[in-house]
């Protein structure tokens, strides 16, 4: 059962008169450069073509004209060779 406000609150007074701290997670922070990070992504999204397109190919008969088909077709059939061929800007004059 939810809390009330009032009583959510007095859990927090008496929380705090107890000197309890909350443990608070943080996550790591992301290191990768930018273009480090759009390789990754794009190493991802081939990858991922892999897989749907291993389905495609694994549809049986039955489905070959589904809805299902259609979707991983187009998936397939996106040409992300153009996003591996793309040169990012390096930044702060470093572009030359």
């Amino acid at each position: 059962m939810a809390l009330t406000n009032a009583e959510r609150q007095a859990r927090y007074r008496e929380r705090r008169q107890a000197g309890e701290s909350r443990v608070r997670y943080r996550r790591p922070a992301d290191r990768r450069s930018r273009p480090q990070r759009w390789d990754d992504a794009v190493r991802t999204l081939l990858a991922l073509q892999d897989e749907y397109r291993a389905w495609r190919d694994a549809l049986p008969e039955s489905l070959a004209g589904s809805a299902t088909a259609a979707l991983l077709e187009e998936v397939c059939d996106l040409d992300l060779s153009v996003l591996e061929a793309v040169e990012l800007p390096r930044g702060f004059g470093r572009d030359g």
